[in-house]
């Protein structure tokens, strides 16, 4: 998966889809999907679609752009992710993956994904940390400098904004800010926190600061919302 990430600006199509591949996978670890009602925040293209619907999932997907590519039989809205258009306690597994450092009210977000969950309903929240490897995503070493600075330098050299530009598209979320939310979430049970790309071995490094803050790619949050 690492050699993928730099692939996605010049092979958007086998990106996503090993990647939609690969989440489908994990989040069927904590979840039966076989007839599922998933919510994907930020689902964008659809080979999310086709993966989980693979497993048995009832896909809805929900994107600020509207879809363009997804299968006529599959589910799909446009809205914002910190005010979800769905009813509470409505989905059984709420999804997202790398959406969460696009948006400028992160833990709105997240606390919009527990509220749409059934009770028992399982949350799924992945997202890239501000001082990752890939955390500017294609500015990336340089926002170790400052995001500005490098979003600045990238449009320098390329001619263009980037993709993902500091302040605007992309924002710098550390680790230890979603696991301070995950512990304070009052809807939340069985929070289980680790590295995404990492093996198991490794898991070990969420638990220790500051260290965690470079050496995670990705951050997972997992957790059931509380029966009622």
């Amino acid at each position: 998966m690492f050699g993928l990430f730099l692939k996605e600006q010049s092979d958007p199509d086998l990106f996503y889809s090993q990647l939609a591949l690969d989440s489908a996978a994990q989040v069927a670890q904590y979840a039966d999907l076989d007839g599922a009602t998933l919510l994907d925040v930020g689902g964008g293209p659809g080979y999310f679609a086709s993966a989980f619907r693979d497993l048995g999932a009832r896909y809805v997907g929900m994107d600020l752009d509207a879809p363009t590519d997804v299968t006529p039989d599959t589910y799909a809205l446009r809205g914002s992710a910190e005010a979800l258009p769905f009813a509470t306690g409505s989905i059984d597994v709420a999804y997202s993956s790398n959406v969460l450092e696009h948006v400028a009210r992160p833990w709105a977000m997240a606390d919009e994904m527990v509220r749409v969950l059934r009770p028992g309903g399982v949350l799924f929240l992945s997202f890239t940390p501000w001082f990752s490897p890939w955390g500017g995503h294609e500015t990336a070493p340089w926002h170790f400098l400052g995001g500005k600075y490098a979003a600045n330098r990238y449009a320098r050299r390329h001619g263009k904004r980037p993709k993902n530009d500091f302040g605007r598209t992309l924002f710098g979320y550390r680790v230890g800010q979603a696991l301070a939310w995950g512990r304070t979430q009052p809807d939340l049970v069985d929070v289980v926190a680790f590295p995404r790309y990492h093996p198991r071995w490794a898991w070990w490094l969420v638990h220790v600061p500051v260290v965690r803050e470079f050496a995670l790619w990705n951050l997972v949050i997992v957790a059931r919302k509380r029966p009622t």
